[in-house]
């Protein structure tokens, strides 16, 4: 080990890492059908990492130049004690940005800690208008709780709220206008999201559910002229302005519009794996070093420093093959 440990992460093909997406919990209290199967088998207490280790490895990544960091799920906020988490992250030096993805259903009681503790910006999924239609995709929610809870988190002051909504064909294709216009009445941003091939699911057919951001573009265009813009949050999202509003429209685009050649993300999962690329297995276990070397940060800033060498140039999702990728989203990390 040498004194001069680099102060910033940088792949192979020159891509600086300054973000890091974190996994808090693999449980959820939905079970949306392109996440996860309808009975799940979550992991055993002992195989997740404890809160403190997730501090632990967000300190190893802000001293190595990251400045932000996405906690997410599973539902993040249904991790008892989880706002500890949250607010030592949030006193972390070097950190810019602490923000969070969640399904809106504990918002109402956690809106305003979460911002005392250090959250600006919150992601916010969001699919259907419809109630009947809500608790069919997410198989358990209430939409009348998270659209409370969306409330709860305007009223909060987050610098930045923004609706993320999956769009599958014959299912909920037909509300794209209805939510642009909800996130319009609501002043939040709201981002449409290509489905993720991730984890084998028997409720639908990916190929056939499958609904391209082209598609959604076209479809908003009818009635909100589009104009692209070169503000980013670090994440893949392309945005647009509509015209004569104040909102922003974004597009992940995993399938139509791979965006890996600026990729600045890895994800930790909720089972301390050191992901380098959401689409591939290239990983390391951050666990099995932290455990092995308790309180040593030189080891562990070591490994993620090492694991840059296996962060491949882009992912490959062929909605024609068998998914690959056999880990579901909410292991992962939404």
């Amino acid at each position: 080990m040498t004194s001069s440990m680099p102060t910033s992460l940088i792949d192979k093909f020159n891509r600086r890492v300054d973000y890091v997406r974190m996994s808090v919990t693999d449980r959820c209290d939905f079970r949306c059908v392109y996440c996860m199967a309808e009975e799940m088998t979550f992991l055993p207490r002992e195989q997740v990492l404890t809160l403190e280790e997730m501090a632990f490895i967000a300190r190893a990544f802000t001293e190595l130049g990251v400045k932000k960091i996405r906690l997410t799920g599973g539902e993040p906020l249904i991790r008892k004690n989880v706002i500890t988490l949250f607010q030592q992250l949030g006193d972390l030096d070097g950190l810019q940005e602490l923000n969070l993805t969640s399904n809106g259903s504990q918002l109402t009681n956690m809106a305003k800690p979460l911002v005392e503790a250090g959250v600006s910006r919150i992601n916010i999924s969001l699919d259907t208008l419809k109630a009947d239609k809500f608790k069919e995709l997410t198989r358990t929610g209430n939409l009348d709780t998270v659209i409370a809870g969306i409330d709860a988190a305007i009223a909060a002051g987050f610098s930045r709220i923004k609706l993320n909504a999956v769009v599958l064909k014959g299912r909920n294709d037909d509300e794209i206008l209805d939510l642009v216009n909800f996130a319009i009445s609501k002043g939040v941003d709201i981002s449409f999201i290509e489905e993720m091939p991730l984890g084998n699911i028997s409720e639908h057919d990916r190929a056939l559910s499958f609904c391209s951001s082209d598609d959604i573009q076209e479809i908003i265009a009818q009635q909100y002229p589009l104009t692209e813009i070169t503000a980013t949050t670090a994440g893949p999202s392309r945005y647009f302005s509509l015209a004569g509003e104040s909102i922003r429209v974004g597009f992940i685009s995993p399938h139509s519009h791979n965006f890996c050649g600026d990729c600045n993300r890895v994800r930790v999962t909720v089972e301390g794996r050191l992901l380098l690329c959401l689409g591939n297995e290239h990983s390391v276990d951050l666990r099995h070093i932290i455990r092995a070397n308790p309180g040593d940060i030189k080891v562990l800033k070591q490994a993620i420093i090492d694991s840059l060498d296996i962060k491949p140039e882009r992912h490959y999702f062929d909605l024609e093959q068998e998914v690959q990728i056999v880990r579901f989203m909410n292991t992962t990390g939404g």
